[in-house]
């Protein structure tokens, strides 16, 4: 800390995310994170439901504290009011950092925060060196950076695969009212369009099953990804180029713009491994790759390579497997 700075007790806010009233697992892995910082953990709950969420989180292993603020208001992450709520329970208990998941909700909030209180954040962190000093990678993953932050306040995002979950029973933190400032909201939460789907979550499956171009249309990706994702009991994925060819729905993308895993295995086919795209698994396990063009990228990274036609291994692979 600068000596410019005031001096701040070392204490960490994480901002838990909720949908529905269910504590949601990237708000586990920021728990882990903050853990790693030293000093209380307080952990924040917005909209309605916040109290069966609170009462989850209160058992989460690491929290010291969780503030509830039940209103409906802020049930859909709308920055514009849900950052003057976070700036006002920082300002109230006088927190040393504030964390969040690098998530869509974490990514649309923080900057706001940090934008509101004139500070700089620190973004996609995937480790904690001490209390001001961070690790995060730049350049798509190509090069890793530490950066030490002199602001009073650190706001930060943290890349979830990077730290574990944090142990959800053993925790006993105390439940208290936050602060609400029930500041004016100029945007208006009109609809959402949620793709249901009983296959695990994408961003933290044990096994990821990705398509790409090479599948060529969106009538074969149907055909061939689904059916090996089930017989391995794995999320579906797919890469940029085949959610920009309309092969799959944008909320399975995987990639340095889409969503960053870790899984046990990542299995892909018809994917060439472009950086963007590796940005985004190659933290993962075990890498398998089937591709018919031997000197594709992904191949540099794959634990297991399969040379040869998709449309043929793939089906071959899936029916292998259901025999098992």
């Amino acid at each position: 800390m600068s000596p410019s700075a005031p001096l701040r007790l070392l204490s960490t806010l994480v901002l838990l995310e909720q949908r529905e009233g269910k504590l949601l697992p990237a708000s586990l892995n920021a728990v882990s994170a903050a853990a790693k910082l030293g000093g209380p953990v307080t952990a924040l709950a917005a909209g309605n439901g916040a109290k069966s969420v609170a009462e989850e989180a209160a058992k989460v292993k690491g929290l010291e504290k969780v503030l509830v603020v039940e209103d409906g208001a802020y049930d859909k992450g709308l920055a514009e009011n849900y950052a003057p709520l976070v700036i006002e329970n920082v300002k109230k208990d006088g927190f040393s950092h504030v964390i969040a998941a690098h998530s869509a909700f974490g990514k649309n909030i923080m900057p706001r925060v940090a934008a509101l209180l004139d500070l700089q954040q620190v973004s996609d962190i995937i480790a904690i060196e001490n209390e001001d000093t961070f690790v995060r990678p730049i350049y798509a993953g190509n090069a890793i950076a530490t950066v030490q932050s002199s602001d009073p306040i650190k706001i930060l995002t943290i890349r979830g695969t990077a730290f574990p979950a944090a142990e959800t029973a053993g925790g006993s933190a105390s439940i208290s009212e936050g602060a609400d400032p029930r500041a004016p909201c100029a945007t208006e939460w009109v609809s959402e369009d949620l793709t249901k789907s009983d296959r695990p979550d994408l961003g933290t499956a044990a096994r990821v099953v990705s398509g790409g171009r090479g599948l060529k249309s969106k009538e074969e990706f149907d055909r061939l990804i689904p059916p090996l994702a089930d017989a391995l009991g794995a999320a579906v994925g797919a890469s940029r180029a085949a959610v920009d060819s309309g092969f799959a729905d944008n909320s399975l993308q995987v990639g340095q713009t889409g969503k960053v895993v870790a899984p046990q295995l990542y299995l892909c086919a018809g994917i060439s491994g472009a950086i963007q795209h590796l940005a985004g698994m190659k933290d993962s396990k075990v890498i398998a790759a089937i591709n018919k063009d031997a000197d594709a990228p992904i191949f540099q990274v794959a634990d297991v390579g399969l040379v040869g036609d998709l449309f043929e291994k793939v089906p071959e692979l899936t029916e292998k497997l259901k025999k098992l």
